[in-house]
């Protein structure tokens, strides 16, 4: 083959490439704006003098009216407003806690890594008893795999912060295995990672058993067994990787899922993060607080789903054609 057909066919692909990583790109942006734009609006609209609403239950006096007036350009017009608002973001400067009396992103930073902690623990969780329980039920027709499938539809009917309240009862105040509250360590991020990782389990480990028993009916599976490979080695080496590509799209929930869960366990278990900041900002009413944990949020959200979006690109050609 020579090298101009070569270079062609690489500029081909690239150009294949172009037009939905943009596409996607160019989404992810727009729900960016669209988060903001309505963050932005809450403030504005809400109920008494926009000044009031900001100041919340801090202290009020003339110097920080201006305060508030200089930084939000309350002075200006409304579209001055809006603009200097989104310049800010752009900028990374996510306003000031009149509360507080501290910058936004300084109290987001200082409280994101346990966080960070409790959702990584509740995502391991997850997918290892989701990937242990499809792997030991699928295609079995068996007690076992009916059991199974009882708890999964149980742990995933169940709130995430009632399921940590019955952790809490059982292996806190009645057997005394773990903290009630607090950050101690790992053995203080079992029981609300527990909390938090079984309602993922059950889904993923519906969606991942389904998988498996569809990629062991399709003709590689009959092919495999023919020339004598263990049902097992057939599941675990073969058919998992079909299975995984329905999961895939789960990224987007398991990201939401492992957000708004956390905020609500981590107030179940008294641990810092996000939980106890957004908690303690709506209970103060400090809304440039409140309106940074939205916008945070939002953009985990969109960063996930849009490189589960260009995962499926690389994964699957034919979405490059299609687009």
């Amino acid at each position: 083959m020579s090298t101009l057909t070569l270079t062609r066919r690489r500029g081909l692909a690239a150009a294949g490439w172009l037009g939905p990583v943009a596409r996607r790109l160019g989404a992810g942006v727009a729900v960016l704006w669209a988060a903001a734009t309505a963050a932005y609006l809450a403030l504005m609209l809400a109920p008494g003098d926009t000044i009031d609403v900001l100041i919340g239950d801090g202290l009020d006096t003339p110097e920080r009216r201006a305060q508030i007036i200089a930084e939000w350009g309350l002075d200006r017009s409304p579209l001055q407003q809006y603009g200097d608002y989104l310049l800010r973001l752009l900028q990374g400067d996510l306003g000031h806690s009149y509360v507080l009396q501290r910058g936004v992103g300084e109290i987001l930073a200082s409280q994101i890594w346990p966080t960070v902690q409790l959702a990584l623990t509740a995502a391991a969780f997850g997918v290892l008893l989701a990937l242990v329980l499809a792997l030991a039920t699928a295609g079995r027709r068996s007690w076992l795999g009916g059991l199974v499938g009882l708890s999964e539809l149980a742990v995933v009917s169940v709130p995430p912060f009632l399921v940590g309240i019955l952790l809490l009862a059982v292996f806190s105040f009645t057997l005394g295995w773990f903290p009630v509250s607090g950050d101690r360590g790992f053995v203080s991020l079992v029981l609300p990672g527990l909390a938090l990782g079984l309602q993922i389990a059950g889904v993923l480990g519906q969606v991942l058993r389904e998988g498996l028993e569809r990629a062991l009916e399709e003709p590689f599976a009959v092919t495999a067994r023919s020339r004598g490979i263990t049902e097992w080695r057939l599941v675990a080496g073969h058919a998992l990787r079909h299975a995984l590509l329905p999961a895939v799209t789960l990224t987007g929930w398991f990201t939401g899922a492992l957000l708004g869960g956390a905020i609500i366990v981590e107030a179940v278990f008294g641990r810092p993060g996000l939980g106890q900041v957004t908690v303690g900002a709506v209970n103060s009413k400090d809304l440039p607080l409140v309106m940074a944990v939205v916008l945070i949020s939002a953009l985990v959200y969109v960063t996930a789903s849009t490189i589960v979006d260009l995962a499926y690109l690389a994964i699957d050609p034919r979405l490059r054609r299609s687009r």
